[in-house]
């Protein structure tokens, strides 16, 4: 059986990361899979004995050990039984890279890297909005200033190593474009 194929999202907090894999997923029938959404939902779930760890992590806008990120993303892509996954806001530093190279190495191929670039200052004003409505408790300014720190040092050399490889697919997710106008660039990405 083929491995999966994987496309890892990436983009700064903000950057219409999920609305354009929703429209992956309609489009080109990927399964969407966000870290984030992962470890929250790990994180509520009384059951669960990592989900405190998980959220004393968030809280402060750190990023959670790849060993239980990663075995949530492989929890959750065996569970689906499908074969194209959009792993979204993952990885996002070096010890994520590492440990999803050892993890999951053999398991999947990532065909390459969807990087939505959008300034600072237009992905601050969404989370800022979409804060009043979403109950998620790190979409407020304090977070918000640590999570773009943390995306500056860490996750944009992620970028980088997989440009290197020439696995990276840039789109314009920013100023004065609608979520339908960053999709046409993005349907080109997946042709």
């Amino acid at each position: 059986m083929a491995k999966p194929r994987v496309v890892f999202v990436l983009g700064a907090p903000g950057s219409g990361k999920g609305t354009q894999c929703e429209k992956i997923v309609q489009h080109f029938g990927y399964t969407h899979l966000s870290a984030g959404d992962l470890l929250r939902q790990e994180r509520n779930d009384p059951a669960s004995e990592v989900g405190q760890l998980i959220h004393n992590y968030i809280k402060e806008g750190k990023i959670v050990p790849v060993e239980i990120t990663c075995g949530l993303i492989e929890k959750a892509m065996v569970k689906s039984g499908k074969s194209k996954f959009l792993i979204d806001g993952f990885p996002r530093n070096h010890d994520n890279l590492s440990g999803w190279n050892e993890q999951m190495g053999e398991k999947a191929e990532v065909a390459f890297v969807l990087f939505v670039e959008c300034p600072e200052e237009v992905c601050t004003e969404r989370i800022l909005k979409r804060g009043q409505s979403s109950g998620r408790t790190d979409d407020n300014i304090e977070s918000l200033r640590k999570r773009f720190n943390t995306y500056t040092k860490e996750t944009v050399p992620i970028v980088r190593h997989y440009d290197q490889l020439e696995k990276v697919r840039k789109i314009n997710g920013g100023t004065g474009r609608t979520p339908d106008e960053v999709f046409e660039d993005v349907k080109q990405m997946f042709q």
